[in-house]
C-alpha cells in the first residue's frame, strides 16, 4: 500500500513536470527550460528508481553497466563515426566528459528500463520482448532526433539524420534490454511504464 502510493506521487510529479515543460517550451522562456534538460533526466531517474521495489546490489550495478556502456558507445560515435554516424554534442545536456555529456548515460538508463518494463510482463520468448523494446527505444528517438537537433542537444553532419543512427539504436537497445530482462532486474510498475509513455508523448506534442 505505502509502495502503491508512492508511486501514484512518483507519477503524478512526472506527469506534472513535462506537461509545464511542454508548456514552457512553447514560449520565451524556451531558452531557460532548455537549460533543465539535465535536471530533467535527473528527476526522471530519481522517479523511477523510487519506484523500484526491489533496489538490490544486482539492480544497482546493472544501472552502472548501462550508464558505461551507454557512455562508452556515444563516445565512440562521437570520435569514430563507427557507431550511429558523423554527429557532436552541443551544450544543453550540461558537463562533458571526452565530448559527450555524462547525463547520456543515465539517459540510456532511463529508457531501457522504461522500454523493458512494458514488455517485461509479456508471455512472449525473452529474446522478442528484447526486441520489441529495442524497437520501442529506436522509435522513441526517432521522436527525439528532430526536437533534439532543434533544440541544440547534439547536430548531424550536412544536418541529415542517417538511417545509420537507427539501426545502430536498434542493435544496443535490443542488447541492453536482453540483459536486464534475462538478469530480471527490470521492474514493471505504473512510473516504470509510465514514464515511456509520457517521454513519447512529450517528444510527439514537441514535433508538432
Amino acid at each position: 500500500m505505502v509502495l502503491t502510493k508512492r508511486q501514484n506521487i512518483l507519477l503524478l510529479i512526472l506527469i506534472v513536470f513535462y506537461s509545464v515543460g511542454v508548456i514552457g517550451l512553447h514560449t520565451n522562456l524556451r531558452g531557460s527550460f532548455l537549460r533543465l534538460t539535465p535536471f530533467n533526466l535527473l528527476l526522471s531517474f530519481g522517479c523511477l528508481y523510487l519506484s523500484f521495489k526491489d533496489l538490490s546490489f544486482k539492480k544497482h550495478l546493472d544501472f552502472l553497466l548501462i550508464a558505461l556502456a551507454g557512455y562508452a558507445i556515444e563516445w565512440i560515435g562521437i570520435h569514430t563515426s563507427y557507431l550511429f554516424g558523423n554527429y557532436h554534442y552541443g551544450s544543453v545536456l550540461g558537463f562533458k566528459f571526452g565530448d559527450v555529456p555524462l547525463i547520456i548515460g543515465l539517459n540510456w538508463v532511463l529508457l531501457t528500463f522504461s522500454a523493458s518494463a512494458l514488455v517485461n510482463k509479456w508471455k512472449i520468448p525473452l529474446v522478442l520482448k528484447a526486441i520489441i523494446a529495442g524497437a520501442l527505444m529506436t522509435a522513441l528517438d526517432w521522436l527525439m532526433e528532430p526536437v533534439a537537433v532543434k533544440s541544440g542537444f547534439w547536430w548531424w553532419e550536412n544536418g541529415t539524420i542517417p538511417v545509420y543512427n537507427y539501426i545502430c539504436w536498434m542493435l544496443f537497445s535490443t542488447l541492453f534490454s536482453y540483459w536486464i530482462l534475462e538478469r530480471k532486474t527490470v521492474e514493471t510498475n505504473k512510473v516504470s511504464v509510465g514514464l515511456f509513455v509520457i517521454i513519447a508523448l512529450f517528444f510527439a506534442i514537441l514535433n508538432r
